[in-house]
């Protein structure tokens, strides 16, 4: 860890250090800066945060960083956004009924520092049960332009369903609508929303199938609802099918502009240990 000299003026991160460090590359400073490599006042910081003048910055080898505090596994962080790998158990927001465990509340406390959590905005969201991708925006305008631009977006899922679907890949296109309950119910009613699903199924075993899955549109439940009306209900999904360890839904990847660049922007978390044939 080498400690680089004190800020003199207002800088951010990046641009102080492309000044302190000249033979540096501008990518390998931001992998660093990811890695949590870097400290300001002897706190890690992973954005390209605003110094001030007496704040001391320190840099250090990625291999020698640790990890973030939260625990959280990160699949990517930038200026503008974060995603992360959530597990299976964690609520992406907060409920009534819990406001601290979330998905949100350790991205806000991974972006701040410590004492201080920072801000951000959930893009999208997971049920619960679902493992996998979810993304976040460092800003409120992020946010809307991401989701301005949502319908762009590619999101794959893995399934382990109930029985082997006939024919082994297909289109679900049928409206969905949510009852008093709040369950989401399958068919044409004043109130419905279109929903289409594609599956293709990756995998057989005796009693069960590994489905790859793709929405067309996002919908409350959508998968969920979609497999179950078709006769092949999610391992564990204990709202539309039969209990078990964990719900086996997982979303993979997902694929959508970036809201500043416009480059493609891909984000792939593999299956946990926990996501598994049944």
């Amino acid at each position: 860890m080498s400690e680089l000299r004190p800020v003199e003026q207002p800088a951010r991160l990046l641009e102080f250090l492309r000044a302190a460090l000249p033979g540096w590359k501008r990518s390998t400073l931001e992998q660093r800066m990811r890695g949590g490599a870097i400290r300001v006042n002897g706190a890690v910081v992973r954005r390209n945060d605003l110094l001030s003048p007496g704040d001391r910055v320190e840099v250090g080898d990625r291999e020698s960083a640790p990890a973030p505090s939260s625990g959280l596994a990160v699949l990517h962080e930038d200026e503008w956004l974060v995603a992360i790998h959530k597990p299976s158990g964690l609520l992406s927001v907060s409920t009534d009924s819990e406001r601290e465990k979330t998905a949100l509340a350790l991205v806000k406390e991974h972006v701040g520092r410590p004492g201080h959590p920072g801000r951000a905005w959930p893009v999208h969201r997971l049920d619960r049960e679902t493992s996998g991708v979810l993304l976040f925006a460092l800003s409120r305008d992020v946010q809307q332009i991401v989701q301005a631009r949502w319908s762009e977006a590619r999101k794959t899922y893995l399934a382990w369903v109930e029985g082997q679907p006939r024919p082994p890949q297909g289109t679900i296109d049928e409206p969905l609508w949510e009852d008093a309950s709040l369950f989401v119910r399958v068919g044409q009613r004043e109130g419905s929303k279109e929903a289409r699903t594609r599956y293709r199924t990756l995998e057989t075993r005796e009693r069960h199938a590994l489905l790859e899955v793709e929405l067309e549109t996002g919908r409350r439940h959508q998968i969920r609802a979609h497999l179950a009306w078709l006769g092949h209900p999610i391992v564990g999904d204990e709202r539309y099918g039969s209990r078990a360890p964990r719900m086996a839904l997982h979303a993979l990847r997902l694929e959508l502009p970036h809201p500043v660049s416009g480059a493609t922007l891909v984000l792939e978390a593999p299956p946990p240990r926990s996501f598994r044939a049944p």
